[in-house]
């Protein structure tokens, strides 16, 4: 009998290991992993977190074709460039996928940074894993490990999606949702086109943060022009209007500028407006033509209002 429990003991033990090492997926996400111990599902974002040991891994998903452009751009020199000193870049196998690991040490702050980017016949997946501070945190190994369990399930419906946000979108003025991005983002369009080139059709996203905003005052002013500037998609940005001002109890940033989209030379007018809540917030850029900026600044505003939070 003694033998006979102690073989059901240890069956029970594996069939627990066996259910631990199931990846386990974020809602609404196609990419999941089994994570390192003591990091549980984030409620800021797709993918997982410990604050106690200040590491995250978060996912995003993005069409088949990024793949090559994405992979051409994980180089020592690209990286450099964004605070990252490549250690290493190899080809790993994830299944029945293959993927590209790459990792890196923080060169403005101490810390850690893998990049995992997965091939599918129908998406591309980006895995960034990021440890602050030394050893403490998590160990390489332990990173790796959970990186290289990284799984991608059947197509997730975009209702899906959308409903595992971290905000509510009461108002859509006629713009549609075409994609949501590491399950903190959405981009809106309207008209037939879900890729949209040289501004052809007015595009939204609204982003939900994954940091603290600056304290009120005159340095959220500047955190909003610093966001601005920051986007790669625009170039020669010239401020209109900028402002701070307080609506239904909350305080809010808003610009509107004339820039140029930086691939196509397509003059275009952008509104951002950054709505703070508590110690979160949430940005929406809308970019439209110029000749079209009478009849799409209003509907961008329209559905900034309508958010509704659930922080």
């Amino acid at each position: 009998m003694k033998a006979l429990s102690a073989a059901a003991f240890g069956l029970v033990l594996s069939v627990q290991a066996a259910f631990a090492a199931e990846p386990v997926f974020p809602p609404a996400s196609r990419l999941g992993l089994v994570p390192p111990q003591e990091m549980t599902l984030s409620k800021r974002f797709s993918g997982f977190e410990s604050e106690e040991r200040a590491a995250a891994i978060t996912f995003a998903e993005m069409p088949a074709e990024a793949f090559k452009q994405l992979s051409s751009g994980l180089t020592k020199e690209v990286l450099r460039k964004q605070g990252l000193e490549m250690k290493s870049r190899e080809n790993v196998k994830l299944g029945s996928k293959t993927g590209i690991l790459v990792s890196t040490t923080m060169t403005k702050e101490m810390g850690r940074k893998w990049l995992l980017l997965v091939k599918d016949e129908t998406m591309t997946g980006l895995v960034v894993a990021q440890v602050q501070g030394g050893q403490d945190g998590y160990s390489d190994a332990q990173i790796r490990d959970a990186l290289k369990s990284v799984a991608v399930r059947q197509n997730v419906s975009l209702e899906e999606q959308l409903s595992a946000l971290p905000f509510q979108i009461g108002e859509k003025a006629g713009f549609r949702p075409v994609r949501v991005m590491a399950g903190n983002s959405v981009l809106f369009t309207d008209g037939p086109k879900d890729a949209v080139k040289a501004m052809e059709q007015p595009m939204m996203i609204l982003a939900s943060s994954l940091q603290p905003p600056p304290p009120p005052g005159e340095r959220r002013k500047q955190f909003a022009q610093a966001a601005l500037y920051a986007n790669q998609v625009l170039k020669n940005i010239r401020i209109e209007r900028s402002e701070s001002f307080r609506l239904k109890g909350q305080d809010w940033h808003e610009i509107v500028a004339k820039a140029v989209e930086a691939e196509s030379g397509q003059p275009i007018v952008v509104m951002q407006s950054i709505r703070f809540d508590g110690n979160r917030y949430v940005r929406m850029v809308g970019l439209t033509r110029e000749e079209q900026r009478d009849q799409n600044l209003p509907r961008f505003r329209a559905i900034a209002d309508g958010i509704e939070t659930a922080f």
